[in-house]
Protein backbone atom coordinates (compact mmCIF):
# COMPACT_ATOMS: atom_id res chain seq x y z
CA UNK A 1 0.00 0.00 0.00
CA UNK A 2 1.33 3.44 -0.94
CA UNK A 3 2.39 5.59 2.01
CA UNK A 4 0.65 8.94 2.29
CA UNK A 5 3.14 11.82 2.23
CA UNK A 6 2.80 14.12 5.24
CA UNK A 7 4.14 17.60 4.56
CA UNK A 8 5.41 20.20 7.01
CA UNK A 9 2.43 22.35 6.00
CA UNK A 10 0.06 19.52 7.00
CA UNK A 11 1.75 19.20 10.39
CA UNK A 12 1.68 22.96 10.98
CA UNK A 13 -2.00 23.17 10.05
CA UNK A 14 -2.87 20.47 12.60
CA UNK A 15 -0.69 22.16 15.22
CA UNK A 16 -2.36 25.53 14.63
CA UNK A 17 -5.79 23.90 14.82
CA UNK A 18 -5.18 21.86 17.97
CA UNK A 19 -2.31 23.38 19.91
CA UNK A 20 -0.61 19.97 20.16
CA UNK A 21 3.17 19.53 19.69
CA UNK A 22 4.76 19.24 16.26
CA UNK A 23 5.98 15.65 16.69
CA UNK A 24 2.66 14.55 18.16
CA UNK A 25 0.85 16.13 15.22
CA UNK A 26 3.13 14.41 12.72
CA UNK A 27 2.65 11.01 14.36
CA UNK A 28 -1.11 11.48 14.45
CA UNK A 29 -1.22 12.41 10.76
CA UNK A 30 0.91 9.41 9.83
CA UNK A 31 -1.35 7.10 11.82
CA UNK A 32 -4.43 8.72 10.27
CA UNK A 33 -2.90 8.40 6.78
CA UNK A 34 -3.31 12.13 6.26
CA UNK A 35 -6.95 12.35 7.39
CA UNK A 36 -7.14 15.66 9.29
CA UNK A 37 -10.26 14.94 11.37
CA UNK A 38 -9.06 11.45 12.21
CA UNK A 39 -5.73 12.88 13.36
CA UNK A 40 -7.54 15.23 15.75
CA UNK A 41 -9.44 12.26 17.17
CA UNK A 42 -6.17 10.30 17.60
CA UNK A 43 -4.62 13.20 19.52
CA UNK A 44 -7.63 13.35 21.82
CA UNK A 45 -7.55 9.60 22.41
CA UNK A 46 -3.92 9.94 23.42
CA UNK A 47 -5.12 12.20 26.20
CA UNK A 48 -3.78 15.38 24.67
CA UNK A 49 -5.57 18.60 25.48
CA UNK A 50 -6.72 19.58 22.03
CA UNK A 51 -7.96 23.11 21.55
CA UNK A 52 -9.65 22.35 18.23
CA UNK A 53 -11.56 25.34 16.93
CA UNK A 54 -15.27 24.67 16.55
CA UNK A 55 -17.39 26.78 14.26
CA UNK A 56 -20.48 26.59 12.16
CA UNK A 57 -18.45 27.57 9.10
CA UNK A 58 -14.71 27.76 8.31
CA UNK A 59 -13.32 29.84 5.43
CA UNK A 60 -10.10 31.62 4.50
CA UNK A 61 -10.68 35.38 4.30
CA UNK A 62 -13.70 37.60 3.81
CA UNK A 63 -16.35 39.28 5.91
CA UNK A 64 -18.97 38.02 8.35
CA UNK A 65 -21.83 40.42 8.92
CA UNK A 66 -25.01 40.25 10.98
CA UNK A 67 -27.91 42.69 10.93
CA UNK A 68 -31.38 42.95 12.46
CA UNK A 69 -34.67 44.02 10.90
CA UNK A 70 -37.70 43.88 13.18
CA UNK A 71 -37.88 40.40 14.68
CA UNK A 72 -35.48 38.86 12.15
CA UNK A 73 -31.70 38.61 12.42
CA UNK A 74 -29.54 37.74 9.40
CA UNK A 75 -25.95 36.50 9.33
CA UNK A 76 -23.90 36.19 6.16
CA UNK A 77 -20.37 35.03 5.32
CA UNK A 78 -18.88 36.33 2.07
CA UNK A 79 -15.42 35.01 1.22
CA UNK A 80 -12.47 36.22 -0.77
CA UNK A 81 -8.84 35.10 -0.90
CA UNK A 82 -6.95 37.80 1.00
CA UNK A 83 -7.47 40.02 4.02
CA UNK A 84 -6.46 43.00 1.88
CA UNK A 85 -9.50 42.58 -0.40
CA UNK A 86 -11.77 41.78 2.57
CA UNK A 87 -11.07 45.25 4.00
CA UNK A 88 -11.67 47.21 0.79
CA UNK A 89 -14.65 49.52 0.56
CA UNK A 90 -15.95 47.70 -2.51
CA UNK A 91 -16.00 44.29 -0.79
CA UNK A 92 -17.46 45.51 2.52
CA UNK A 93 -20.06 47.56 0.67
CA UNK A 94 -21.06 44.56 -1.44
CA UNK A 95 -21.41 42.40 1.69
CA UNK A 96 -23.60 45.02 3.37
CA UNK A 97 -25.82 45.23 0.30
CA UNK A 98 -26.25 41.46 0.22
CA UNK A 99 -27.42 41.42 3.84
CA UNK A 100 -29.86 44.25 3.10
CA UNK A 101 -31.14 42.31 0.07
CA UNK A 102 -31.69 39.20 2.19
CA UNK A 103 -33.64 41.14 4.82
CA UNK A 104 -35.71 43.15 2.35
CA UNK A 105 -36.80 40.04 0.42
CA UNK A 106 -36.89 37.56 3.32
CA UNK A 107 -34.43 35.26 1.55
CA UNK A 108 -33.75 32.04 3.43
CA UNK A 109 -31.01 30.22 1.53
CA UNK A 110 -27.83 30.80 -0.46
CA UNK A 111 -29.41 29.37 -3.61
CA UNK A 112 -32.34 31.75 -3.33
CA UNK A 113 -29.93 34.65 -2.78
CA UNK A 114 -27.82 33.77 -5.82
CA UNK A 115 -30.90 33.87 -8.03
CA UNK A 116 -32.16 37.20 -6.65
CA UNK A 117 -32.01 40.51 -8.48
CA UNK A 118 -29.10 42.82 -7.70
CA UNK A 119 -29.05 46.07 -9.68
CA UNK A 120 -30.33 44.35 -12.81
CA UNK A 121 -28.10 41.30 -12.43
CA UNK A 122 -28.58 38.10 -10.50
CA UNK A 123 -26.51 37.98 -7.32
CA UNK A 124 -24.58 35.10 -8.91
CA UNK A 125 -23.59 37.38 -11.81
CA UNK A 126 -22.81 40.22 -9.41
CA UNK A 127 -20.43 37.88 -7.55
CA UNK A 128 -18.74 37.02 -10.85
CA UNK A 129 -18.41 40.75 -11.46
CA UNK A 130 -16.84 41.18 -8.00
CA UNK A 131 -14.36 38.42 -8.85
CA UNK A 132 -13.37 40.36 -11.93
CA UNK A 133 -12.97 43.60 -9.98
CA UNK A 134 -10.92 42.11 -7.15
CA UNK A 135 -8.99 39.50 -9.09
CA UNK A 136 -9.93 37.01 -6.39
CA UNK A 137 -12.52 34.30 -6.02
CA UNK A 138 -15.59 35.69 -4.23
CA UNK A 139 -18.36 33.50 -2.86
CA UNK A 140 -21.15 33.39 -0.31
CA UNK A 141 -20.40 30.44 1.98
CA UNK A 142 -22.94 31.02 4.73
CA UNK A 143 -26.40 32.51 5.19
CA UNK A 144 -28.63 32.14 8.24
CA UNK A 145 -31.71 33.94 9.52
CA UNK A 146 -33.60 33.55 12.78
CA UNK A 147 -36.85 35.01 14.08
CA UNK A 148 -37.76 35.51 17.73
CA UNK A 149 -39.36 37.94 20.17
CA UNK A 150 -35.92 39.52 20.66
CA UNK A 151 -33.11 39.15 18.13
CA UNK A 152 -29.62 40.63 18.04
CA UNK A 153 -26.60 40.44 15.76
CA UNK A 154 -23.09 40.64 17.17
CA UNK A 155 -20.21 41.47 14.84
CA UNK A 156 -16.86 40.92 16.51
CA UNK A 157 -14.34 43.67 15.65
CA UNK A 158 -12.68 42.79 12.36
CA UNK A 159 -15.74 40.89 11.10
CA UNK A 160 -14.04 37.51 11.23
CA UNK A 161 -16.54 36.12 13.74
CA UNK A 162 -20.24 36.88 14.02
CA UNK A 163 -23.31 35.56 15.78
CA UNK A 164 -27.06 36.04 15.84
CA UNK A 165 -29.25 35.09 18.79
CA UNK A 166 -32.98 34.89 19.45
CA UNK A 167 -34.71 35.10 22.87
CA UNK A 168 -38.27 34.07 23.65
CA UNK A 169 -39.25 37.34 25.40
CA UNK A 170 -39.44 40.81 23.86
CA UNK A 171 -37.41 43.82 24.93
CA UNK A 172 -34.31 41.89 26.02
CA UNK A 173 -31.78 43.27 23.54
CA UNK A 174 -29.03 43.93 26.10
CA UNK A 175 -29.30 40.39 27.46
CA UNK A 176 -29.39 38.95 23.96
CA UNK A 177 -26.22 40.86 23.08
CA UNK A 178 -24.47 39.31 26.10
CA UNK A 179 -25.50 35.87 24.87
CA UNK A 180 -24.43 36.65 21.29
CA UNK A 181 -20.98 37.66 22.58
CA UNK A 182 -20.90 34.34 24.46
CA UNK A 183 -21.71 32.46 21.24
CA UNK A 184 -19.01 34.34 19.33
CA UNK A 185 -16.36 33.75 22.01
CA UNK A 186 -17.16 30.19 23.11
CA UNK A 187 -18.43 28.58 19.88
CA UNK A 188 -21.03 26.24 21.41
CA UNK A 189 -21.97 23.16 19.39
CA UNK A 190 -25.65 23.28 20.29
CA UNK A 191 -28.23 25.07 22.44
CA UNK A 192 -28.43 22.21 24.97
CA UNK A 193 -27.53 18.52 25.19
CA UNK A 194 -30.65 17.54 23.25
CA UNK A 195 -29.23 19.41 20.29
CA UNK A 196 -25.94 17.48 20.19
CA UNK A 197 -25.98 14.80 17.50
CA UNK A 198 -25.85 11.11 18.40
CA UNK A 199 -22.67 10.77 16.31
CA UNK A 200 -20.82 13.40 18.36
CA UNK A 201 -21.98 11.84 21.64
CA UNK A 202 -20.90 8.37 20.48
CA UNK A 203 -17.48 9.71 19.52
CA UNK A 204 -17.07 11.44 22.90
CA UNK A 205 -18.00 8.23 24.72
CA UNK A 206 -15.48 6.26 22.65
CA UNK A 207 -12.73 8.78 23.42
CA UNK A 208 -13.68 8.77 27.10
CA UNK A 209 -13.51 4.96 27.26
CA UNK A 210 -10.04 4.87 25.74
CA UNK A 211 -8.80 7.56 28.12
CA UNK A 212 -10.23 5.68 31.11
CA UNK A 213 -8.48 2.47 30.05
CA UNK A 214 -5.19 4.36 29.58
CA UNK A 215 -5.63 5.71 33.11
CA UNK A 216 -5.72 2.15 34.37
CA UNK A 217 -9.45 1.86 34.97
CA UNK A 218 -11.04 -1.62 34.48
CA UNK A 219 -12.43 -2.15 30.99
CA UNK A 220 -15.88 -3.01 32.37
CA UNK A 221 -15.96 0.38 34.15
CA UNK A 222 -14.63 2.43 31.25
CA UNK A 223 -17.98 3.05 29.60
CA UNK A 224 -19.60 4.22 32.86
CA UNK A 225 -16.70 6.58 33.43
CA UNK A 226 -16.96 7.86 29.85
CA UNK A 227 -20.70 8.47 30.24
CA UNK A 228 -19.97 10.36 33.45
CA UNK A 229 -17.55 12.60 31.59
CA UNK A 230 -20.26 13.56 29.12
CA UNK A 231 -21.56 16.00 31.70
CA UNK A 232 -18.35 18.01 31.47
CA UNK A 233 -18.51 17.87 27.66
CA UNK A 234 -22.04 19.29 27.67
CA UNK A 235 -21.05 22.06 30.10
CA UNK A 236 -18.20 23.11 27.83
CA UNK A 237 -19.98 22.76 24.50
CA UNK A 238 -23.69 23.57 24.88
CA UNK A 239 -24.71 27.21 25.15
CA UNK A 240 -27.16 27.04 28.04
CA UNK A 241 -24.78 24.96 30.19
CA UNK A 242 -21.61 26.92 29.45
CA UNK A 243 -20.17 29.17 32.16
CA UNK A 244 -21.35 32.71 31.42
CA UNK A 245 -18.35 34.74 30.25
CA UNK A 246 -19.32 37.81 32.31
CA UNK A 247 -19.86 35.80 35.52
CA UNK A 248 -18.19 32.40 35.63
CA UNK A 249 -20.21 31.42 38.72
CA UNK A 250 -23.35 31.26 36.57
CA UNK A 251 -24.24 29.13 33.58
CA UNK A 252 -25.81 30.98 30.65
CA UNK A 253 -29.16 29.43 31.60
CA UNK A 254 -28.82 30.65 35.19
CA UNK A 255 -27.91 34.13 33.96
CA UNK A 256 -31.05 34.23 31.80
CA UNK A 257 -33.24 33.00 34.68
CA UNK A 258 -31.79 35.72 36.93
CA UNK A 259 -33.22 38.27 34.49
CA UNK A 260 -36.58 36.52 34.09
CA UNK A 261 -37.52 32.96 35.14
CA UNK A 262 -39.18 32.42 31.74
CA UNK A 263 -36.30 33.77 29.65
CA UNK A 264 -34.36 31.43 27.37
CA UNK A 265 -32.60 31.26 24.01
CA UNK A 266 -34.73 30.02 21.13
CA UNK A 267 -31.94 29.75 18.55
CA UNK A 268 -28.44 30.93 17.66
CA UNK A 269 -26.14 30.87 14.63
CA UNK A 270 -22.41 31.54 14.39
CA UNK A 271 -19.92 31.89 11.56
CA UNK A 272 -16.13 32.11 11.86
CA UNK A 273 -13.44 32.65 9.26
CA UNK A 274 -10.77 29.94 9.36
CA UNK A 275 -7.02 30.39 9.25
Amino acid sequence: METVKITAADVNKLRQHTGAGMMDCKKALVEAEGDFEKAIEILRKQGQKVAAKRSDRDATEGMILGKVSGNTATLICVNCETDFVAKTEGFTGFTNELVDLVMANKIGSIDALLGSNYNGLTVADAITEQTGKTGEKVEVSGLETIQAATVVAYNHPGNKVGAIVGLNLAGKEEVARDVAMQVAAMAPLALDKDGVSADIIAKEVEIGKELAIQEGKPADMAEKIALGRLGKFFKENTLLEQAFIKDQKLSVSQYLKSIDPQLTVTEFKRFSLGN
